[in-house]
């Protein structure tokens, strides 16, 4: 396992540098899709939840978790090497996260101290970036910190991203499952995802389509900027890519607002097939890629 990960590390640290290209303004990427999440109608968050299929498509898992302050959630899972999905239903989560057409996005780094990096290019660019630590209670009603983050906005319509790092607490917790470092400050995402996805076909995510307010996609564009993201206007929004998923962003009224595409890099070649779940449509193949729309 640990000449896998060491392999695959190497390989992916390659792979970002060659499609970053020359850094902007001299600066490395500091931040990456981690995952997104949304919240969904009943009857399609039942069907996902109950879905035979799904866990011949990927690591999938429905989980309720007990985080800072004893927040609860209850979240269906779709994990792949380094990215995954998150999928509630209506009430699934507290307040207005558990309303219909909501849905949010945590980019992360990989490295223990680029944090405090983004935080000071926040600040530098006139924002007021907010901290947070969150936790996870196992069960024994001991919170374990999970990871830091920083936030922008205090208030948002429908949508809200925020940054993530990895506490070394939650790495040497064997519960979390997680894999050993393999270069001094490891926090990232390869690190922290269990390796189940290589007996799936999910690899990764690729790309994913969120509408959101302007009023939310504007308080997104500063953690974005300063993460390193390659961002240009698209046809109704905003993309932003580097680092192996596309996040594009469709600036939508209230009411439109919510988790609407999402595609994936499959393990292996498959022939088509198609699962309705719920209001929404997975099509797996041809080739090594699926489409899941909503």
């Amino acid at each position: 396992m640990g000449i896998r990960r060491t392999v695959c590390t190497i390989l992916a640290l390659l792979l970002a540098v060659a499609a970053a290209g020359p850094a902007q303004a001299g600066e490395r990427q500091l931040l990456y899709y981690n995952h997104a999440w949304g919240t969904l109608d009943r009857e399609t968050a039942d069907a996902i939840e109950h879905s035979a299929y799904l866990k011949e498509f990927a690591d999938f898992e429905v989980r309720t978790t007990t985080g800072a302050g004893g927040e609860v959630w209850t979240g269906r899972y779709l994990r792949g090497r380094e990215t995954y999905l998150e999928i509630f239903g209506i009430g699934d989560v507290g307040g207005q996260d558990g309303e219909l057409g909501a849905a949010g996005l945590g980019l992360s780094t990989e490295r223990d101290g680029d944090i405090e990096t983004v935080k000071s290019r926040l600040t530098a660019a006139g924002q007021t970036p907010h901290e947070f630590l969150q936790t996870r209670d196992f069960g024994d009603h001991k919170p374990v910190p999970w990871f830091d983050a920083v936030y922008l906005a205090d208030s948002y319509d429908r949508f809200g991203a925020w940054v993530m790092e990895y506490r070394d607490e939650y790495f040497a917790d064997p519960r979390g499952k997680t894999g050993p470092a393999q270069f001094p400050g490891d926090v990232s995402r390869l690190r922290y995802l269990p390796e189940r996805y290589q007996d799936r076909l999910m690899r990764d995510v690729t790309f994913i389509n969120l509408a959101v307010t302007a009023r939310d996609l504007a308080s997104t564009m500063p953690l974005l900027r300063v993460g390193g993201f390659k961002l240009r206007n698209v046809s109704g929004g905003v993309e932003a890519s580097r680092g192996g998923t596309t996040i594009r962003f469709s600036e939508v009224p209230m009411g439109q607002t919510g988790l609407k595409r999402v595609e994936f890099e499959l393990n292996c070649a498959v022939a088509k097939h198609v699962e309705r779940l719920g209001n929404s449509t997975l099509v797996v193949g041809p080739g090594k890629r699926a489409v899941w729309t909503f």
